[in-house]
C-alpha cells in the first residue's frame, strides 16, 4: 500500500473490475473470485499465490495489520468502494481477489481421497457452503461440484464455507453419472443420501460398512436425487429419522453422513 495514496472508491475502474466478480460469467472468464471479511481473507493468504489484490479500508487496515502484512498487494478503498464489493449488509472492511481453486477430478483421485462429498444439482449457495465447510470439517479430501451445482465461487457460498473453500479440493464436474463412474472405477463406495434409501445410516455404521474409502452423493433439497442416479450408486442410505420431523434440511443430513464415515475410519487407523 502506498503510503498516503488516496483510497480507491467504487468508481476507480479496479474496483469496477472487481465488482464484474460478483457475476458467474465474468469469474468464469477471470478465473478470480471475491473473498470478503477476515476469515476468508486470512485462509485465502495462507494459499500461496491463491490472493491477487486486498483491498482494504483504513479502519480494517489498523484491525487487521497482519492480514494486510501477508498480502501482496492491497489497494486503499474507502467505505463506499468495499461496500460495493461486499456483499453482507456489515461489511468488515477486508475484500481478496483470490484465483480460482479448481482440481480435476483425476488429479482428486490421484491422492487417493478416503472421503468425498458430491453435490449433484444443489442450486442452493448456502447450503453448498455450509457442506464444503462441514466436509472439512469432518477430515474430507475433497468436495465435488457435479452437473448443474452452484457455483462455489458463488459469494454466499464461499462465506458459508467460512474459509473451508481454501482447505480441500475443489473439483467442478459436468455430468453426475460421470463423476459417479470415475468414482467407482477409482475404488470408492459411492453411497447416495436418499430419505427414501432402503438402507438404513446407522445399520451400516454397525456393521462397519463405512471403514472403506467413501464418497456421498448429496441432490437438492427440493428435489433429491434423480431416481437413475442413486441407482447407478453402491448403496441408497437414508439417515434415520427418530422423532417426528418429517425430514433433514440438506446440509444437516450431509453433516450426519459425512460424520459417520469419519468416525469409522477413525477407527480404523487406531
Amino acid at each position: 500500500m502506498r503510503p498516503g495514496a488516496d483510497p480507491f472508491t467504487r468508481r476507480t475502474p479496479r474496483v469496477v473490475a472487481a465488482r464484474r466478480l460478483q457475476r458467474r460469467r465474468d469469474r468464469d472468464e477471470t478465473g478470480l473470485f471475491l473473498a470478503e471479511g477476515p476469515q476468508a481473507v486470512r485462509e485465502a493468504l495462507a494459499v500461496r499465490g491463491r490472493v491477487t489484490e486486498l483491498f482494504a479500508t483504513a479502519e480494517a487496515v489498523e484491525r487487521y495489520a497482519d492480514l494486510v502484512a501477508a498480502a501482496a498487494h492491497v489497494s486503499p478503498i474507502d467505505d463506499d468502494g468495499l461496500a460495493s464489493l461486499a456483499e453482507t449488509v456489515t461489511p468488515q472492511g477486508l475484500v481478496a481477489v483470490c484465483r480460482h481453486l479448481d482440481v480435476a477430478l483425476s488429479e482428486a483421485l490421484t491422492r487417493r481421497p478416503r472421503l468425498v462429498a458430491v453435490l449433484a444439482a444443489v442450486r442452493d449457495p448456502g447450503n453448498a457452503g455450509t457442506v464444503l465447510r462441514t466436509a472439512d470439517a469432518a477430515g474430507a479430501d475433497a468436495v465435488v461440484f457435479a452437473g448443474e451445482t452452484v457455483d462455489p465461487y458463488n459469494g454466499k457460498c464461499v462465506r458459508a464455507s467460512a474459509g473451508s473453500l481454501f482447505h480441500l479440493d475443489v473439483v467442478r464436474a459436468g455430468d453426475p453419472a460421470v463423476v459417479v463412474t470415475a468414482l467407482r472405477d477409482s475404488g470408492m463406495t459411492v453411497l447416495a443420501a436418499d430419505g427414501y434409501g432402503n438402507h438404513d445410516l446407522d445399520t451400516l455404521a454397525d456393521d462397519g460398512a463405512l471403514g472403506v474409502p467413501t464418497a456421498w452423493l448429496f441432490g437438492s433439497e427440493a428435489h433429491g436425487l434423480p431416481a437413475e442416479l442413486a441407482e447407478a450408486t453402491d448403496a441408497r442410505v437414508r439417515v434415520p429419522i427418530h422423532g417426528r420431523a418429517e425430514s433433514l434440511n440438506l446440509a444437516a443430513a450431509a453433516a450426519v453422513c459425512l460424520y459417520a464415515s469419519a468416525r469409522a475410519h477413525r477407527r480404523i487407523a487406531r
